[in-house]
């Protein structure tokens, strides 16, 4: 994923920005805003917008003012000024790069994507993350402050081990929100995600959006993950999903892009750098992972370099027995193989002593009524299969460094 710095002008200064990137074609471009006193920065953020952005789908995630990189007061802003930031946030995409399709708010930031979405012209989908569905619902945090910030005009309370100034009209603008309205006339498709152990905001909130929301709207459970989405593979499963629901909405069409992966071309590159997570894209046309286990580092979140390796060995092993199979009229019903990889040491092989090789052992089903003659040229057949000749000879790997703009 490629991510660059996004300014623009908020309703009380610059915001600050970035955008994540596909490596290849941009199908559709989103806007992403985090949870309330949070940035942009969050864990949640930054692993849902990497992953959306390896399908294809650019995302914008920004700092609401006064919250990290941004300028402003926090003492401030309110729910209604996080809404109208949005769209302006939707505007400047618009007007700079491509304009969003798909909105996503984690937290009292889905609510205020629910509040603003009737003004972003171009949203087709909506979809909340452990959204409150009345904005007021964020003032238990403020717990024996309260009182003071409505008989004094403000207070200094701590969220998150962090002190933030609450000023009362922050108290009397989330008071005053009334998003019944606002989510029946939504006229956009709306997915709301929540988890049923969420302390932070209760599952009841889901449960209120969703039934004042129009049809097209879904509703996906979140299990046991915790309100912040912090764990990797929480993430994953909602930048997934989310992904997979708004495909139905979206239009997808591919937006030219510069850095596109040629045919022909298997580009790889960090998904996380704090691990070893890749996002591997195929000519601008097939997406996935790879990873390495948890036991060396990884997250598991895909297959392993050798895998890739045996998985390819395997597809071209099938795909050359079918179509020798095929042009030799063969009534060869289905095939599978199984690779397993191993290295062992030459003495195991020859026997003597020497370095470790690799080794892929192919296990092979044919089915179908064959004759054993039929069985054999098959097994035979298997052995021309390109890969296999490429990994059985030696190759030439040539690398070179090439410029890179950051």
């Amino acid at each position: 994923m490629k991510s660059q710095k996004f300014e623009f002008q908020g309703h009380a200064g610059t915001l600050s920005g970035r955008l994540d990137l596909p490596e290849g074609p941009i199908r559709a471009t989103a806007l992403f805003a985090h949870c309330f006193t949070c940035s942009k920065d969050i864990p949640a953020a930054r692993r849902i917008s990497s992953r959306l952005a390896a399908e294809g789908i650019a995302v914008l995630r920004f700092d609401f003012t006064g919250l990290g990189h941004s300028q402003g007061e926090f003492a401030n802003t309110n729910f209604t000024t996080n809404a109208h930031d949005l769209v302006l946030a939707a505007e400047y995409l618009a007007e700079r790069f491509v304009a969003p399709q798909l909105i996503i708010g984690h937290s009292l930031g889905g609510a205020a994507v629910l509040r603003a979405a009737a003004d972003i012209p171009s949203a087709r989908a909506i979809a909340t993350i452990g959204a409150p569905f009345d904005p007021s619902h964020v003032a238990h945090n403020f717990g024996g402050q309260l009182d003071t910030i409505r008989e004094h005009g403000d207070a200094e309370v701590e969220l998150a081990g962090r002190t933030f100034r609450i000023n009362r009209q922050f108290l009397d603008d989330i008071e005053g929100q009334s998003m019944v309205e606002a989510i029946g006339d939504l006229k956009k498709a709306l997915l709301v995600m929540h988890a049923p152990s969420d302390t932070t905001v209760g599952i009841d909130n889901a449960a209120e959006i969703f039934g004042a929301a129009k049809h097209p709207k879904s509703f996906v459970t979140l299990d046991d993950a915790d309100h912040l989405i912090s764990r990797a593979k929480d993430a994953e499963y909602v930048a997934d999903t989310i992904q997979a629901w708004s495909s139905r909405y979206l239009d997808l069409a591919a937006v030219s892009h510069p850095d596109a992966a040629p045919d022909g071309t298997v580009r790889v590159s960090e998904a996380d750098p704090a691990g070893f997570l890749q996002d591997v894209d195929i000519a601008g046309k097939h997406l996935y992972l790879a990873d390495e286990p948890a036991a060396y580092g990884g997250t598991n979140l895909g297959p392993t370099p050798y895998q890739y390796v045996s998985a390819g060995l395997g597809a071209c092993t099938t795909m050359t027995i079918r179509m020798y199979a095929r042009r030799k009229n063969i009534p060869l019903d289905h095939v599978s193989v199984e690779v397993l990889h191993d290295k062992r040491h030459v003495e195991a092989l020859e026997g003597k002593d020497g370095p470790k090789v690799d080794v892929f052992r192919r296990e092979i089903k044919l089915y179908g009524d064959l004759t054993d003659a039929q069985r054999q040229s098959l097994m035979e057949i298997a052995d021309k299969c390109p890969v296999h000749r490429t990994l059985h000879t030696s190759s030439h790997i040539e690398t070179v460094e090439v410029p890179s703009l950051n």
